[in-house]
Formats: C-alpha cells, structure tokens, sequence
C-alpha cells in the first residue's frame, strides 16, 4: 500500500498529544499541534491557581503533593526509559514512586529529544472543529477545519482569531478536564465550601476544619490522607463501607489507625445549617466537602454533527477506542481509556493512527467498525466503555494486532502487578515502603 503524507493537526501538548506527534512524524506527516497553556506536558504542567483563582482557568487537576502510584521502570516510552536521576545530576526526584514535577522533566525530555516542540503551538485554544463537505474538495476524503485562538501575552484580550484546513485531526486533550459532581439533595442550598478535586491544591486552607471526602479513590485517598494532617476532622463518604472495590484493605488500616479520619456511607442530604446526612442516618457538620469523584469525557470544541457523541463515561462509537466509523481515519482520539498501562497504550494509539494515515495499515469496512464498538460497549457497559481494567493481557495484543507495538516486558508486568497489590493493602506506605524479592528490576532496567 503506497504511504502517503496528511497534514494533521494534534489537539493537546500533554503525553497523548506529544507521543501522537512523534508517531505521525516518523510516518511523513505534517503535524502541528495546538496547546492552550504555556507549556507542554498537559495535566503535569502543575498550575497552583484554579479555576476559581484565575479569569482563565487552570489547565491543570494535579495538587501539589500528588506522585505517581506506578513504578518509574513500568511508567515509560516504550524506547524512551524514565530513567534514574543521576548522581551528579544536582536535581530530580529519585524516588521509585517520584513526585509530578520528576514526571513532567521526563516529558520535557522526551520532547527535547524527539525534535518536538517545533510542532508545538503554545497559548493556542481550539475553539472549534468540524468537517469540510467532501463536495468541496471533490476526492471524497473528509478534511477539517480547525478555528483557534492565540494568546499574545496573559491577557485573554490580547488573542488572535485563526481558521486552518487539516487532512485529519487527533483529538488527545486527556480525561481529567470536566469534573463529575454527584446529584445531592440541598447541594444547591449548602452555603459553605464546596470544591471538586480538580480545584485541590494544598491542605493550608481546611486547618483544624472539618472536611467530608466525597470519594476513595486515588485521588480521595491522597487527599483525606493529607487532609487529615491539619483538619480537625475528615470524614470519608463511599458507596459501600463493605466493598473492597471502594474501599480498600491499606484504606481501613488507615481509618483505624487515625482517630481524625473516619468512614461513612454515601451523602443522602446537605443541610443549610452545614449538616451532612448520610444514607444511615447519621450526619456531621462540615466547613467544606471535597468531591473526589472523577471526571467526564468532554470535548466542547469537536462539532460532528452527531458521528460522534459523549455520554458521561463513553464516547462513541469508537472503533477500538480510537476511531469513530463514520470519520475515520481523519477523525482519531489518542488518550481516552482508562487502567492502561500509560504511556505506552497511549503510545500504540498513536503508532496506529499513523500508520492508518499513511496507508501502511488499513481499518476495517465503517460497518463492521461501528459493529466492533456497539459490542464492546454491550459487553463493558456504558460507564465502563472505556475503562481496561488495567488488563496487561489486552494492553499487548491491542499494540500488537493494530501497529506490530511490542509488548510489556514481563519484568515489567510482575513489578506493575505487584505495585498495585502493595497498595491495595498498603496505601499509606507502598511508594516508600516495598522490598524486591529478586534482582528482578535491576536485571532488566539499566538506567
């Protein structure tokens, strides 16, 4: 099949958009890619404003004691290490488990080393994407239009107002934009703090407060477990107190060992008064609540006049969670499932999607396609449509079958499956406290 070069414009500068740049270059393509903020790495660009401190908006959901709760020899390229600091290096985060800021000098190099940044327009928002008719090209090869606006300095004022034409667009703008907040009775009428934990930054503000944590996943975990060094009180609101999946082993062995930290069952009522009803029956009074509760899939600037929608939790259809049948392969996303190994399964998106537009691989009749992602999402479930599970199984042949990607090294397999053991049943001391049983990760990861 002959290659052939698009002109492809990359929605995003954090790890999806800066790994589909480097796969669409090796394959020929021209490709610019459009970034809102000032710098690339996405969510790891940490921003200590928040939406609500900033007429703008911050772009990034990371608090400021947030570190990575996969080991550094399994977070990585898959021919890019996330290597060990040196010695003499005089900076960085050594740590097996290191902090947000050690993760985003890792993308700045992987940047700098693949020639990247020439491609990357900062301080761009898209503000709108849409198809071009065929008929007004005449080849019948879908193109689009892509409307940006660029910031001349920090004032949203200063912009310019540009429209360009692309062959094809990669939307890989991440998972942790628009927050999800729960439906609670009074939620409306309940007049003290209310923040979700996109807007969390550093416990300073909640000291000798009491605080509810509406959720207990990792970001709940970290965030009650901090909170409770300087909160009066912090009280935990799940779905189930019996479920291990909400709740886990490490996750009671912290509650019971702190006398400031407790469990309860999900929020029935918010009251005027600052009461907080749980569905047991018994309440609380809070100064705040932090919702800890996820985030939806939102693309407010793609206009495809309804090819491709988004239900909270599934966008659809995805012909393996990457091409809308009717659109593609002009139309990919690189980024949207979730409990993958990241980056790599991001990284095998990418590979394919560059493939496909150069024509080395080709993608299966639109039929057949759209059928692929009506069964899947049958089988997983509208709120799990996209959500892997963090099956490594799935992650190797995805990789494989699509862009010949190679597979997770089983080294890396045992110390990624072992990392979540030890914080299922350690979550206060897993990144700090683990022990090796072999030479299993210096045999295999030279840094």
């Amino acid at each position: 099949m002959a290659s052939s070069s698009k002109k492809v414009c990359v929605v995003g500068a954090g790890v999806s958009g800066l790994v589909s740049a480097r796969e669409l270059r090796r394959e020929g393509h021209d490709v610019t890619v459009m970034e809102q903020s000032g710098g690339i790495g996405g969510q790891w660009l940490y921003d200590p404003r928040t939406d609500a401190d900033d007429a703008l908006g911050a772009h990034s959901s990371i608090y400021a004691s947030l570190r990575l709760n996969t080991p550094r020899e399994s977070t990585g390229f898959s021919d890019f290490p996330f290597a060990y600091p040196s010695n003499d290096d005089g900076a960085g985060d050594g740590r097996r488990y290191p902090g947000h800021a050690e993760f985003l000098r890792y993308i700045r190099r992987f940047c700098d080393a693949f020639g990247l940044m020439d491609a990357v327009r900062l301080n761009t928002k898209v503000l709108h994407v849409a198809p071009l008719a065929p008929r007004s090209h005449g080849d019948g090869v879908t193109r689009w239009t892509v409307r940006c606006s660029s910031r001349l300095g920090d004032c949203q004022d200063e912009a310019v107002t540009t429209e360009e034409t692309f062959d094809a667009v990669v939307v890989a703008v991440g998972q942790f934009t628009q927050p999800r907040l729960p439906a609670i009775n009074g939620m409306d009428k309940w007049s003290r703090r209310q923040l979700h934990s996109r807007s969390y930054r550093v416990p300073d503000s909640f000291e000798n407060q009491v605080v509810v944590v509406v959720g207990c996943q990792a970001s709940g975990v970290d965030i009650a477990l901090e909170l409770r060094t300087v909160a009066r009180d912090v009280h935990i609101s799940v779905k189930s107190v019996d479920d291990d999946v909400a709740v886990s082993p490490g996750m009671r062995k912290a509650v019971s060992r702190h006398h400031n930290l407790h469990l309860h069952v999900q929020i029935d009522s918010l009251c005027e008064d600052g009461h907080v009803v749980f569905a047991d029956g018994s309440s609380v009074v809070a100064d705040a609540i932090v919702y800890c509760t996820g985030y939806v899939y939102s693309f407010p600037f793609l206009d495809t006049g309804g090819l491709v929608t988004v239900d909270d939790s599934c966008v659809g259809p995805l012909f393996e969670h990457t091409f809308p049948p009717a659109l593609a392969p002009a139309l990919s996303f690189v980024g949207v499932p979730k409990k993958v190994v990241v980056p790599r399964f991001f990284e095998a998106q990418a590979r394919w999607v560059a493939q496909v537009l150069s024509g080395r691989r080709s993608l299966p009749p639109e039929a057949e396609m759209l059928r692929s992602a009506e069964e899947n999402n049958r089988a997983r479930g509208k709120h799990l449509a996209h959500d892997i599970l963090d099956d490594y199984d799935y992650c190797d042949d995805f990789g494989e079958k699509h862009c010949g990607f190679p597979r997770l090294e089983g080294w890396k397999k045992e110390l990624r499956w072992s990392s979540l053991a030890r914080r299922h049943d350690s979550t206060e001391s897993f990144r700090d406290v683990y022990h090796d049983d072999s030479n299993l990760i210096r045999e295999g990861f030279q840094a």
